[in-house]
Order: C-alpha cells, then structure tokens, then sequence
C-alpha cells in the first residue's frame, strides 16, 4: 500500500511539474525576425530588409552613426513600433517592423 502511495504521489508530482513548465506562452506583440522597413515620409525606402541594411541605408540618410541606428532597428523588431530616425526637408525617416 505504501508503494503504491509513493508511486502517485511521484508521479502526480511529476504532472504538476510538467503543466507548470508548458503552460500557455506570453501574447507577443510583434514577430521578431530581424526585417524592418525604412520610409522617408510617405515614401518606403526599404521593404523586408535585414536590420544591419536598413541602419546603414537611414545612417547615411541621416547623416548619424550607424550603430546606435542598428540599436534602434532591433528595438523596432521587437516590440512593433515605429520609431524616427531623423527628420528631413522630404519627412522624417522611419524605421518600423515589417
């Protein structure tokens, strides 16, 4: 009788363990997949582009940095947001996830 005590209480222990390590994953806001778009006003420079491309493209717009850029482009892909690189006489250049 003992046995059989220790057994379920293993292996109900083990359930429990095993529901608490795979519940339900957290909603994510955005997919992170290392693509952004770049948009000088209205006008989209860049569509799907890798995110070492799509700084070194606003760096040179912009006339910044490429490396605080590319820091801003991995912010963007993983939250969703769109964030301003710089403003020009045209629009603001943009950096948003695709």
């Amino acid at each position: 009788m003992l046995r059989a005590k220790r057994f379920f209480a293993t292996l109900f222990a083990v359930s429990l363990m095993a529901v608490g390590l795979t519940g339900p994953a957290a909603g994510q806001v955005a997919v992170q997949d290392g693509l952004v778009n770049v948009a000088i006003g209205d006008v989209e420079v860049l569509n799907d582009a890798r995110i070492g491309v799509a700084a070194v493209v606003a760096a040179n717009i912009c006339g910044v940095e490429v490396g605080p850029v590319a820091v801003l482009g991995r912010a963007v892909d993983r939250s969703g947001d769109t964030a301003t690189v710089c403003e020009t006489p045209t629009g603001p250049v943009t950096i948003e996830q695709n």
